[in-house]
C-alpha cells in the first residue's frame, strides 16, 4: 500500500540531517527535501505505509525541537503527488477552487481529502516556498464538485485550525485559468 510521509521543519540544518537519516532508516523514496519560506525544510517521501511511518519516526526524532509538523498519508490519491511536483495536466472546468493554509502539512491533508471527495483535478500543491511560509492548493472541475471538494480540504481533521482561506470560482476567466498553470 502506497504512502507519503511529510515531515516540516524549522531548521534547514537539522532538515538536512533529518532527510539522510530517514532515507536511511526504511526502503523509502525521496520525492524532495528542500528549504522553504521563513527558513524551514521540506522534506516528502513515499513507500509501503511501514517503511513510511519508521523513516517519519526517525526523522521526527532527529528533529526534536525543530518539528514544526509531519504527516503520514496512507493510499495517498495519486494526483496529490503530481500537483506538488506541478505536473497537474489540468484542462478549464466549470469552476477553479484554492485553499489557503498556514501550515504545509495542512495542505497536503486538505489536497488529498478534496481530490478524494469529489471528482476534481489538482492542479498545484504549493508547499511554503516564497509566500511567508503559507501554502495553498489550487483545483479545478464542475462548479459542484469543486465546492464538494473544498468543502472536504477545509474540514479535514488535519487542518483544523490551519485554515487561511478558501475560495470556489465558478466560470473562472480564462486568462485567471493560465495564470494558475
Amino acid at each position: 500500500m502506497e504512502a507519503i510521509g511529510f515531515l516540516e521543519l524549522n531548521s534547514i540544518a537539522k532538515g538536512v540531517e533529518a532527510a539522510d537519516l530517514m532515507i536511511k532508516a526504511a526502503d523509502v523514496r525521496l520525492i524532495f527535501a528542500k528549504a522553504g519560506c521563513p527558513g524551514k525544510y521540506l522534506i516528502l517521501l513515499t513507500g509501503e505505509v511501514a517503511a513510511v511511518s519508521a523513516s517519519l519516526d526517525t526523522g521526527v526524532a532527529a528533529g526534536g525541537s525543530h518539528v514544526v509538523d509531519s504527516c503520514l498519508i496512507p493510499r495517498v490519491h495519486p494526483q496529490v503527488i503530481r500537483a506538488i511536483n506541478l505536473a497537474g495536466d489540468a484542462q478549464p472546468a466549470g469552476a477553479v477552487g484554492v485553499m489557503e493554509f498556514f501550515s504545509v502539512t495542512a495542505s497536503v491533508y486538505g489536497a488529498d481529502a478534496a481530490v478524494k471527495a469529489a471528482e476534481v483535478s489538482l492542479l498545484d500543491v504549493r508547499l511554503g516556498t516564497g509566500i511567508g511560509g503559507k501554502s495553498f492548493v489550487v483545483l479545478t472541475g464542475e462548479v459542484a464538485a469543486v465546492r464538494a471538494a473544498v468543502d472536504a480540504g477545509i474540514h479535514t481533521p488535519e487542518a483544523q485550525g490551519l485554515v487561511v482561506s478558501s475560495v470556489v470560482i465558478p466560470n473562472p476567466v480564462p486568462e485567471l485559468f493560465e495564470s494558475l498553470m
